[in-house]
């Protein structure tokens, strides 16, 4: 499976030179932890809630200080066709919680741990849910008594 269908798209981004205030209100409107920071529609870096917090808000920054005094550049990144084993890998080297997902040199979503969490619960779903209708058709354990065994004894 490739990375580009679990993301989340598409990527809210803001353009380099936005006030942070205004960084704030974008993920609070799209209700999203990060944004991207775009210019001619390449991507510069990322901020995230997590910057914005302890970055921001920790050093007093002004909110009409400018998106680059807190972001992340340069920025890891996947690629649209990259497999999610990939993108595993690369979230357990980098440490960090969400990733820009490209197209050439186009943002086109952006890839977060709940993603993956996501996919993995909807297989698990997907896989256990047979197994879990039949445990609540007949619960586990002995017989209630009076009532024929599974084995047909």
């Amino acid at each position: 499976m490739n990375v580009s269908e679990p993301m989340s798209r598409p990527a809210v981004s803001v353009p380099t030179g936005t006030p942070l205030g205004q960084v704030a209100r974008e993920m609070a409107a799209y209700g999203v932890g990060s944004v991207v920071v775009t210019e001619g529609g390449a991507l510069r870096g990322i901020v995230t809630d997590r910057d914005l917090a302890l970055s921001a808000l920790a050093r007093r920054l002004d909110p009409d200080e400018a998106v680059e005094a807190v972001m992340t550049s340069p920025v890891i990144t996947l690629d649209a066709d990259d497999d999610v084993q990939t993108a595993y890998r690369t979230f357990r080297r980098a440490g960090v919680r969400r990733l820009p997902v490209l197209d050439g040199p186009r943002v086109v979503g952006v890839l977060t741990v709940d993603d993956l969490l996501m996919d993995v619960f909807q297989r698990l779903a997907d896989l256990l849910g047979p197994v879990a209708w039949s445990v609540l058709e007949e619960p586990p354990g002995p017989p209630a008594a009076g009532t024929a065994s599974r084995t047909g004894g």
